[in-house]
């Protein structure tokens, strides 16, 4: 390559690098990032980032992002908040919430439908409120007035233990049940804790409320119910531009690599090593000869080329035909028996005088003639 060439290669390797370069940068239009519901780092509408904010500057709060069974052990007055779970605990991992409880520990779990956590039965609602009544009037134990929303279609059934902490007069909207030491808050709105809706009436108050009902020093937000602990994939948590980036530099590297005179296909031999180390015509003629599907041709080569050994080293006479070459073989070649002997010779003359062979009666024919000839070599 003369310099000439060099550098122009060099000019459109640039120019494909800065075209690539300008269409990411304008065919890239970040998208807002998009978060789960209830989760604390949310600022979307459906997230709980205000009031976890709020709680962590007035009191004591941190995410939990942890498994259950990694849950403090021995350390009461905390309280765990749970808000509208994505997906059912397993069975060990509910036991490891109830041992957080029995400790001294509380667990406020706000969710629509807490059927299937901690044996909470539930009742549908025989008539689905209209949209002008969305707004309803809750009460709390001392029969003080709250105005709050409620999308639950249902209510929650208590048992003969539990404390009644909100209801609507007949229907029950969060319970309180004891836990050992510790207790279970459960309330069906989560909707409470939203950014659009915790300010919106009384939601605020009533969160406060249900907070305090147990006075906690520490509150954590458990964030393991919302997407576990292997949630984390390489394209949450790398950004965007650092992966173009990188998407960038591997082309570069490829296209740095090909200029170099890299190659990434099959290696091919110097042809004056094959020349030295092998017979470069036979190998043509052989492959000429299996493209052609000429097998009787390159058999009676074969043959050809064994008869020529059997008389320079067994002195058995060219001329001979190979049915009558018998009596020599059988003092000849001694590990052959002599009745296989008579069956290889026929066999061998029949596929010699057809006019066209297979190729598997080829390949058998010439392996026997390959193992001929390795014993007369010997």
């Amino acid at each position: 390559m003369n310099p000439q060439s060099k550098v122009r290669t060099w000019i459109w390797l640039i120019v494909l690098l800065i075209l690539f370069l300008t269409i990411s940068y304008f065919s890239f239009s970040p998208k807002p990032q998009a978060y789960p519901s209830y989760v604390t780092d949310s600022p979307s509408p459906t997230g709980v980032k205000a009031f976890y904010t709020y709680l962590k500057k007035e009191k004591e709060a941190k995410r939990w992002n942890h498994s259950p069974e990694m849950l403090p052990k021995g350390k009461g007055n905390q309280l765990l908040v749970m808000v509208e779970p994505s997906f059912y605990p397993e069975k060990d991992e509910m036991e490891d919430y109830v041992n957080f409880m029995k400790d001294g520990n509380t667990i406020l779990l706000l969710q629509t439908n807490p059927k299937g956590m901690f044996d909470i039965n539930i009742e549908f609602m025989e008539q689905k409120a209209s949209p002008n009544d969305k707004w309803k009037s809750v009460f709390d134990q001392s029969h003080a007035s709250y105005r709050a929303e409620i999308s639950s279609p249902i209510r929650l059934q208590t048992m003969k233990e539990d404390e009644v902490l909100l209801s609507n007069r007949k229907e029950t909207i969060a319970l309180k049940r004891s836990y050992g030491e510790g207790h279970l808050i459960v309330a069906i709105a989560p909707e409470w804790m939203t950014n659009e809706n915790l300010l919106k009436n009384d939601h605020l108050p009533l969160l406060l409320y249900l907070l305090n009902e147990d006075r906690a020093q520490s509150f954590l937000f458990d964030e393991y119910i919302h997407c576990g602990e292997n949630a984390s994939t390489i394209w949450t948590v790398y950004p965007m531009w650092f992966l173009l980036f990188v998407l960038q530099g591997i082309l570069v590297l490829v296209l740095w690599l090909w200029f170099k005179g890299k190659r990434f296909g099959p290696i091919f031999f110097p042809r004056e090593e094959s020349v030295r180390f092998s017979d470069e015509g036979i190998q043509a003629i052989a492959a000429w000869y299996l493209r052609g599907k000429r097998y009787h041709d390159s058999l009676l080569i074969q043959a050809d080329y064994v008869k020529l050994l059997l008389q320079e080293r067994w002195q058995i006479p060219y001329s001979r035909e190979w049915q009558d070459l018998s009596s020599y073989f059988e003092k000849k070649w001694i590990q052959m028996p002599s009745r296989e002997i008579k069956s290889f010779l026929n066999g061998l003359v029949t596929i010699l005088e057809k006019e066209k062979i297979s190729k598997q009666e080829y390949l058998l024919w010439s392996r026997k003639l390959e193992q001929l000839r390795k014993e007369v070599g010997e």
